[in-house]
C-alpha cells in the first residue's frame, strides 16, 4: 500500500488545486441547419474537460469555461457532426450549421494525439465504434467486439477468449488503454485476452500503427483506446438521475447477459456504478457440441467525480473477472462432435483503481493519471488426487499476479489557433509472483519512466503538422528460479520514438496524410526466461535472456473523402521491425516435445486497407471494404506466422433498423512453415432492431443472426483449427433501455 500511496500521493495534491472554482467566460451558441432553422436537442461537447450540454427548441446553448483552448463538438442524429476550435478569453457567441448526413462518424480522436484532435486532421490511421454499432457488437471479448474494423482481426481461443490483432501484430505489440490508462496482463499467453468490459463505455478508439511516441513499449502494432463515458453533469440545475440495462440472450451456446447502470448528478458531483454478468455453456459447430468451452464472468465499476470551473478530480474502481474453459483434443477433428466433460480451465481476475485529476490556468491544461492495477491468472487442469485411489481432482497448473502501479503527467497547450500539443512524464512500478506446479516465468519487477512532446502546427487551412519525440528508460529485475534453470538477472534498456507527420487538405472533403515513425518493444519474461513444456501448443519453449528490445520504422499514407452522400478511405503502410522476436522449432525433444527456442530477426508487414459507405436510396446505406497484409522474416526468408489472409466485406444497412453483411476470408497463400492451413469461406451475417416501448418506457430490441447458413468453417487465427470448427449458426436478442448515444 505504500506504493499506491506514493504513486496517487500527486493526485490527493492536485485534488486541492482542483476543487476550488475561479471565474469562467461565458460561452454561448446556436445550432442550425443549412436553411437556418434551429436544431433542437443537439449535443456540445467538450471533450477536453469532460462536459457536455444540449441545445434547447431555439437551438441554443450556454456553457461556462474557463480561459483557454478548447475543443467543441456538435452532434445531432441525422446530420454531419461539427467540430469547432475556440480560445475563451472572455464571453463570446458562435454559430454552428450542421449539414444533413445518414452517417454516424466520430469526428474527435483523443488517443492519436492524446488530446483532442478532429480525425481527419490526424496523420495516423485512425478507427472507432461507438453506439448502435458498439451495443450490436457486443461480447465478452474485446478483440471479438473490434474485429468488423478495417484492419483488425482475432487470435481467438474459442467465442470468449480473443487477442487483437493490428495489421498482422497481436498480443504484447498491440498496447490496450483504458482511459487513456495502459492496462497490463500477460499479453504473452495466447488464452489471456484483454480485461476490459465494452458494455460501460461509449466508444473505442484504435490507432492502425505504432505508437509508441506517445505510449512507449507494446505499442508498436497499434493501440485501442477503451473511453468511457463522461459522468453526468447537473452545474446549477436540479439533481440527475439516470438508469439503464440491456438483457441478451444467444442460441449457439446458451449465453444469457444481465447489464445494469445507474448514474446521477447533483451539482458538481456526478457518479456511475454499472454492472455485466454473462454465463454461457458450450459452443456449438455446424458438426456438433465442442465439450469444455462454456465461461462466466462478471464485471462491474464504479466512478465518482467532482468538477470546479477550472478542473476536475475522478475516481474509478474496477473489476474483471471470469472462469472461461479451454477446449482439448487428442488429434485433428477429435473435439468437433463432443468428448468427455471437464478440462482445463483459465480463471482471471482484474482489479483497478484510477485516479485522474485535471487543471485549466491560462493556456495550459495538466493532467495526472494515476492507475493501480491487480491481475491475477490461474490455470487450473485434472489431476490425480494423491491417496485418492486414482481419483481426479482440479489442481493449479500455474497461478500468476501481475500488480502495476503508474503514474501520466501531461501538460497540454495550446499558442494561439497555430501552435497546440503535449508534454508528457511517466513512470511505472510492476511485480509478477509466479507459482504453480508448471513453472513459467520467474518472479520479476520492472521500473520504467519516460518522458516525451509531441506537438501540431496548423499552416492554414490545408496544411497541418504533427512531431514528437520520446525516451523511455526501463529495468528488468528477475528472481533466481530453479525450477527455470535461471539465476537472478537484471536487465536495463533505453529506446527512443518519434514521429513525423503532415496533412494536406486539397480540398474541404478530401484529407491525404502520411506519417513516418518509430517504435520499440521491449522483450516479455516468457521471451526471455521460458524453459518448460506448453501444452496448449504441444511443445517445450525456451527463451532467450540475450534477447533485446525490438525496434520498428514505419510508413503511413492515408485519403480520406468525406461529401453529403459517401465517405471513403484508403490506407498503405510498411513497418519494417529490427530484432523482431520468434519462436522456431529445433531438433531437440524434452519429453516426447518438440524444443522451440525463441530468436530474432527482421522483418516488415506491408499492407493495404480500403473502405467506402455511400447512401444509395434515402435511408438505405451500402459499405464495402477490404484489408490485406504480407508480413515476412527477411532473415529466413520466409512468411510471418499468423499472418491474417486477404478480406472483403459488402453491406446494405437501412435506418438503424436492418442490416445484411457478407465477409469473405482467402486462403492464405504464404503460410509460415509453422502455420496449419485453412480454406478460404464466406460468411453471412443480419440483423434488425426497433424502439419499442414496454411498461411505459423506451427501449431498443435488436435481433441479429451471425453465421446466417451455419457454413462450416475454420478460422486462420482460431487457435482451435486443427481440431474443431468454428461457431455455427447463433441468434443474439437483446433488449436495452436507457443507451446514451
Amino acid at each position: 500500500m505504500g506504493v499506491v500511496f506514493s504513486i496517487m500521493r500527486p493526485l490527493l495534491i492536485a485534488a486541492l488545486i482542483v476543487l476550488p472554482s475561479a471565474a469562467a467566460a461565458q460561452v454561448a451558441g446556436h445550432v442550425t441547419d443549412e436553411t437556418g432553422q434551429a436544431v433542437a436537442a443537439a449535443t456540445v461537447e467538450i471533450p477536453e474537460l469532460g462536459r457536455r450540454v444540449a441545445t434547447g427548441p431555439d437551438g441554443a446553448f450556454q456553457v461556462a469555461l474557463p480561459p483557454g483552448r478548447y475543443t467543441l463538438v456538435i452532434r445531432r442524429a441525422g446530420f454531419a457532426p461539427a467540430v469547432r476550435e475556440i480560445i475563451v478569453a472572455g464571453p463570446q457567441t458562435i454559430v454552428v450549421s450542421l449539414a444533413p448526413s445518414p452517417f454516424r462518424l466520430e469526428p474527435v480522436t483523443v488517443t492519436a494525439t492524446r488530446s483532442p484532435i478532429a480525425t481527419e486532421g490526424s496523420p495516423l490511421p485512425v478507427a472507432s465504434l461507438g453506439g448502435q454499432a458498439l451495443r450490436r457488437a457486443q461480447g465478452v471479448s474485446l478483440a471479438h467486439v473490434l474485429e468488423g474494423l478495417p484492419g483488425l482481426r482475432t487470435l481467438s481461443t474459442g467465442a470468449q477468449i480473443g487477442k487483437p490483432v493490428i495489421r498482422g501484430l497481436t498480443g504484447s505489440r498491440v498496447l490496450v488503454l483504458e482511459n487513456g490508462s495502459r492496462l497490463e496482463d500477460y499479453s504473452w499467453s495466447d488464452e489471456d485476452g484483454p480485461s476490459v468490459e465494452t458494455g460501460f463505455v461509449r466508444r473505442v478508439e484504435v490507432i492502425r500503427g505504432p505508437a509508441s511516441v506517445l505510449y512507449g513499449s507494446d505499442a508498436l502494432g497499434g493501440v485501442i483506446n477503451v473511453i468511457s463515458e463522461d459522468l453526468p453533469d447537473a452545474g446549477t440545475g436540479a439533481a440527475i438521475l439516470r438508469t439503464g440495462f440491456t438483457l441478451s440472450g444467444a442460441t449457439n451456446n446458451a449465453e444469457l447477459g444481465l447489464a445494469g447502470r445507474a448514474e446521477g448528478a447533483r451539482g458538481r458531483f456526478g457518479w456511475r456504478v454499472a454492472a455485466v454478468g454473462r454465463f454461457a455453456g458450450a459452443l456449438h459447430t455446424p458438426a456438433g457440441e465442442l465439450e469444455n468451452t462454456g465461461f462466466g464472468s462478471a464485471n462491474a465499476e464504479a466512478v465518482g467525480g467532482w468538477r470546479g470551473a477550472r478542473g476536475g478530480l475522478s475516481v474509478r474502481v474496477a473489476h474483471n473477472g471470469g472462469e472461461f474453459k479451454l477446449l482439448e483434443a487428442n488429434g485433428p477433428d477429435t473435439a468437433a462432435t463432443g468428448g468427455e466433460e471437464g478440462g482445463p480451465e483459465r480463471k482471471s481476475a482484474d482489479e483497478r483503481l484510477q485516479v485522474t485529476a485535471e487543471r485549466v490556468t491560462g493556456p495550459w491544461r495538466l493532467v495526472a493519471k494515476g492507475q493501480f492495477q491487480r491481475h491475477s491468472l490461474i490455470e487450473v487442469s485434472d489431476d490425480t488426487v494423491p491417496g485418492g485411489g486414482g481419483a481426479v481432482g482440479e489442481s493449479e497448473a500455474f497461478n500468476l499476479l501481475l500488480q502495476t502501479a503508474s503514474l501520466d503527467l501531461l501538460a497540454h497547450h495550446g499558442a494561439g489557433t497555430a501552435l497546440q500539443g503535449t508534454l508528457g512524464l511517466s513512470t511505472l512500478g510492476q511485480w509478477n509472483d509466479a507459482s504453480g506446479r508448471i513453472p513459467l516465468v520467474p518472479d520479476a519487477r520492472v521500473r520504467s519512466a519516460a518522458a516525451f512532446a509531441f506537438e501540431q502546427l496548423s499552416l492554414g487551412p490545408r496544411w497541418s503538422l504533427l512531431a514528437g519525440a520520446r525516451v523511455d528508460v526501463r529495468r528488468l529485475s528477475a528472481d533466481a528460479d530453479t525450477a527455470l534453470g535461471l539465476g537472478a538477472r537484471t536487465r536495463d534498456a533505453t529506446a527512443w520514438s518519434g514521429d513525423a507527420g503532415v496533412v494536406w487538405r486539397p480540398a474541404a472533403e478530401v484529407a491525404v496524410s502520411l506519417n513516418l515513425g518509430r517504435a520499440w518493444r521491449a522483450p516479455t519474461l516468457f521471451e526471455l526466461f521460458a524453459n518448460g513444456p506448453h501444452l496448449g501448443e504441444a511443445r517445450y519453449e525456451r527463451g532467450d535472456a540475450a534477447l533485446v528490445p525490438e525496434a520498428g520504422r514505419s510508413v503511413d499514407l492515408g485519403v480520406r473523402w468525406g461529401g453529403p452522400r459517401a465517405h471513403a478511405e484508403l490506407a498503405a503502410y510498411h513497418n519494417r521491425i529490427s530484432r523482431y522476436i520468434y519462436i522456431a522449432p529445433t531438433a531437440v525433444f524434452i519429453d516426447s516435445l518438440r524444443v522451440y527456442q525463441y530468436a530474432q530477426a527482421d522483418a516488415e508487414l506491408l499492407g493495404a486497407e480500403a473502405s467506402l459507405e455511400a447512401e444509395v436510396r434515402p435511408g438505405v446505406l451500402a459499405r464495402a471494404r477490404i484489408d490485406g497484409v504480407r508480413g515476412t522474416n527477411l532473415t529466413a526468408h520466409e512468411p510471418l506466422p499468423l499472418v491474417p489472409p486477404l478480406r472483403a466485406g459488402i453491406g446494405l444497412g437501412w435506418r438503424d433498423a436492418l442490416e445484411i453483411d457478407v465477409d469473405g476470408y482467402a486462403r492464405q497463400h504464404r503460410p509460415s512453415p509453422l502455420d496449419i492451413q485453412t480454406a478460404g469461406y464466406t460468411l453471412v451475417h443480419v440483423s434488425a432492431g426497433r424502439e419499442v416501448t414496454l411498461f411505459g418506457r423506451a427501449m431498443r430490441l435488436d435481433v441479429a443472426v451471425r453465421n446466417l447458413f451455419n457454413t462450416r468453417y475454420r478460422s486462420f487465427l482460431s487457435r482451435y483449427k486443427e481440431f474443431a470448427l468454428d461457431p455455427g449458426r447463433n441468434i443474439i436478442v437483446r433488449l436495452s433501455a436507457g443507451d446514451v448515444d
